[in-house]
């Protein structure tokens, strides 16, 4: 038997008994390619991505030709005209290894790498190499080269967590693979054979050589003209690493997608291709962002200048002699030696090339950027940035008072060059202005904003920055609300017969405990008493004791009771007298929701962030159905039929419309599930016409700013100025803002929830309500407007000169004069002035 004989029947052999197993090449076009899970906002912006692998499948029609030519080049020339084995390659390689040992050039093809990615691993033994070949045979003969061309693009890895040319275009330039130019495609190309030793961010020069090898074998093949190969060739290299692209920054939110997914899933959701839609509205994510750090910056600008780890690191720069005389230095360098009071002696490039790298290991930081003083002046200093150089003039420094304690700052500096120093490492912000001096806060807060309708989460965050702080305070911090706190009391004395005519005495309160020195006396916030106040008055300028003294009235446990289906946990409400200083704890997220009630008629809605979640085939798995207020549901059966033209107009505005070209048909609606009521229409209206005038005449009149009289709201502080809130809405939107330290500690004597929470949340609603009409709040039956006498609250007589309008029910118009508010029955001790431990706390 001849040597050739043998061999053939030694390979028959091998053939016969591998061939049972090899897998059916046609389920190649069903493979499931291991993609992240993806968050996006309700009007589809990226929010974020979860998973180790980066992979943006792209199909075989979206990839330049050029790509192509490229990639072909690079790895297999003669793609279009093998079967799927090139065997005078592999006959080749094969000489190359016996004669040299080693393996000089390749013998894979195209079809063979994707018959090894998809189905084989990475043991190097004759036997996975002959089933390399055979599979990538019968692969050719199932698939089409385009279809094994777009699975190999798709599948590859190209470094940086990159898997598939899309995703290396936008790790490696910030771009689709469309939107490069040649000198970037060769460098995409030629990355697969050594994607982490010779990528152009780990060794450029190895990268750049590869690339030009790319260009080379392009230009042998004819694919390109002499001159492009010449400047491409030429083209410096310009990858950097780019992270993920947001176009919706909201960490927080997606970070609560995530949790919420592992629960469903498992850990399938990092590599199965998941896509969460939420609730999230981009623009007023983007405000709530920017409003909640401005106002963290302010406030920390306003208590001055500290020295920490943050700016204290000094860089100093390299000493040696300038290679070129004055004459022939840049523009800028030039105009710094003629700030300068003398000569200075440094390697300027060098230097700067190491602040550079310096700076690239540090992070952005919400609206902070960070950067080095290079050279500082009387008048001001040149700041190194990761985008370059600038000029930053002591008009945006001089703010940097020395801080003392929280209550003092220093003089304010009378130059530059008492702030700063050359290689300090500091913060930039960005302003209207330009770029200002600016430290990473310590004071942090959160923002929640609702759709009232529905709970819908509209804007959330939970700090000021999540990449230095991942904890989320808006659900996860428990924060005494303070006077914020108050309208739901209010709201559980109106239910039970107070008017906001009602009188209450504003008069001290003792606290007697034989376990304290000394006896306490809970006050205003002004340390005055006022008297007999009406409830209205009372609550727009926040008075504490009036508080304490319905409740008292009302009963803790019965306000406990009513308070609850707000949303708030009812073991975290006090049933005692400190429910009405707002001294039980709770998260910005389940104030907001309590607000929602207030908001949007008396109706208990539950927050939610998913809209749909849909697997990597675009099947819906899963789509939100949340409750909603609505007054007109509540008497009718929840069936199609019977949907009244009302509830219509709401749910098509609830239901996700997939196809957004499509209008929703009486088909595709269903019955709106109506959310409980815990409020009554007339207890509701009279509530938010108090809240109306905290605006427009309390403690906040700066949300008059916005010009608008469809505004209600309550701002909080609470014991020595640890937090301070405000929460208010319009019918639209509900949101709720805090800020204090993470370990309690006073904000400071002059932090109050009027400057220090409210701006923020005027800042905010400026732009989330712009271009949304006012819709004031109706009043409904069985409510009267009389006037009544201002300082008794009851009917005035006609032609009275105190005389103002109040709201009723109509059975609570008040006819004589009875001035004390309504008593109950509550079990509670029955002395006005003197309260027992167990009634206060």
């Amino acid at each position: 038997m001849s040597s050739a004989t043998g061999t053939g029947m030694v390979s028959l052999g091998i053939y016969l008994y591998l061939a049972p197993t090899l897998p059916d090449a046609e389920q190649l076009r069903q493979i499931d390619l291991q993609t992240p899970l993806r968050v996006y906002s309700e009007d589809g912006r990226l929010m974020s991505e979860f998973g180790e692998k980066r992979r943006t499948p792209i199909r075989f029609d979206q990839v330049p030709p050029e790509f192509i030519d490229a990639l072909l080049a690079s790895e297999d020339d003669g793609f279009f005209e093998h079967g799927g084995v090139d065997f005078k390659g592999l006959t080749r390689a094969v000489i190359e290894l016996i004669r040299t040992g080693r393996k000089k050039s390749g013998g894979s093809t195209i079809t063979m790498q994707v018959a090894k990615n998809y189905y084989l691993s990475s043991e190097k033994t004759f036997t996975r190499k002959f089933t390399e070949i055979l599979l990538a045979l019968k692969i050719e003969k199932a698939l089409t080269k385009q279809e094994i061309l777009e699975l190999y693009i798709n599948k590859i890895y190209l470094g940086k967590r990159a898997y598939g040319i899309e995703a290396a275009a936008q790790v490696y330039y910030g771009k689709s693979i469309h939107e490069l130019e040649l000198p970037q495609l060769a460098m995409i190309a030629g990355l697969p054979q050594a994607p982490s030793a010779a990528n152009p961010i780990n060794n450029p020069e190895r990268a750049k050589s590869r690339r030009n090898y790319v260009l080379a074998r392009m230009r042998t093949l004819n694919k390109i003209s002499q001159d492009q190969f010449t400047q491409a060739a030429s083209a410096p290299i310009t990858a950097r690493y780019h992270g993920l692209i947001s176009e919706v920054s909201a960490p927080y939110a997606a970070e609560m997608v995530r949790l919420d997914m592992l629960k469903r899933f498992g850990s399938d959701i990092y590599t199965a291709g998941y896509k969460v839609t939420t609730t999230i509205n981009a623009a007023r994510q983007q405000a709530a962002n920017e409003a909640l750090q401005r106002g963290l910056l302010k406030y920390d600008r306003d208590h001055g200048w500290r020295v920490n780890e943050d700016n204290r690191e000094i860089s100093q720069p390299v000493a040696l002699t300038l290679t070129r005389p004055l004459s022939e230095q840049p523009p800028q360098l030039l105009e710094w030696f003629d700030k300068a009071d003398s000569a200075f002696d440094i390697d300027w490039p060098q230097t700067l090339d190491q602040w550079r790298t310096l700076l690239n290991q540090k992070a952005v930081n919400g609206l902070l950027s960070p950067a080095i003083a290079s050279r500082v002046y009387p008048d001001g200093a040149w700041v190194l940035t990761q985008q370059g150089e600038y000029w930053l003039p002591f008009a945006q420094i001089n703010w940097a008072k020395p801080y003392v304690n929280v209550d003092v700052v220093g003089t304010e500096p009378g130059s530059a060059t008492e702030v700063l120093q050359p290689g300090q490492t500091i913060w930039l912000e960005q302003t209207q202005q330009g770029f200002r001096l600016a430290q990473r806060p310590e004071a942090e807060g959160s923002l929640v904003s609702l759709r009232p309708e529905d709970g819908a989460i509209q804007a959330l965050v939970g700090g000021f920055s999540a990449a230095s702080n991942e904890f989320n305070r808006a659900i996860q911090a428990d924060r005494q609300p303070g006077s914020a706190f108050k309208p739901f009391v209010y709201s559980a004395a109106l239910a039970n017969g107070f008017t906001p005519a009602s009188i209450i005495n504003d008069a001290p309160v003792v606290f007697e405990d034989a376990s304290l020195e000394n006896t306490w006396r809970p006050q205003n916030h002004s340390g005055k008493f006022y008297g007999p106040t009406r409830l209205r008055e009372a609550l727009y300028k926040s008075q504490n004791l009036v508080s304490i003294r319905i409740l008292k009235q009302t009963g803790p446990r019965r306000a406990v009771n009513y308070i609850t289906p707000f949303g708030f946990p009812k073991e975290k409400l006090n049933k005692d007298l400190s429910l009405a200083l707002g001294a039980s704890a709770v998260t910005p997220m389940e104030l907001a929701t309590g607000y929602a009630a207030l908001a949007n008629g008396g109706f208990a809605v539950k927050p939610y962030l998913i809209t749909t979640i849909e697997d990597n085939q675009g099947n819906i798995l899963y789509q939100a159905d949340p409750e909603v207020a609505c007054r007109e549901c509540l008497n009718q059966e929840s069936t199609e039929s019977e949907i009244s033209e009302l509830e219509k107009q709401l749910q098509a505005s609830l239901t996700l419309n997939l196809n957004t070209s499509e209008t929703p048909t009486s088909d595709t609606l269903k019955p709106a599930r109506a959310a409980a009521e815990v409020m009554d229409a007339q207890t509701h209206f009279l509530m938010v016409s108090m809240l109306q005038d905290v605006v427009r005449r309390g403690t906040g009149k700066r949300a008059l700013a916005l010009k608008r009289n469809d505004l209600a709201g309550k701002t909080g502080t609470t014991n020595d100025q640890k937090d301070a809130w405000f929460s208010g809405f319009s019918r639209d939107l509900v949101t709720t803002v805090w800020v204090g330290f993470d370990q309690p500690r006073t904000l400071g004597k002059w932090a109050y929830g009027s400057n220090t929470a409210l701006p923020i949340w005027v800042d905010y609603m400026k732009v989330a309500l712009d271009g949304v009409p006012q819709r004031p709040f109706q009043q409904p039956e069985g409510i009267v407007s009389v006037r009544i006498d201002a300082e008794t609250g009851l009917l005035a007589t006609p032609g009275q000169d105190n005389a103002i309008f109040e709201y009723f029910r109509e059975q609570n118009i008040p006819e004589q004069p009875v001035k004390t508010a309504p008593s109950f029955d509550t079990g509670e001790a029955s002395s006005d002035e003197e309260f027992t431990p167990e009634q206060l706390f």
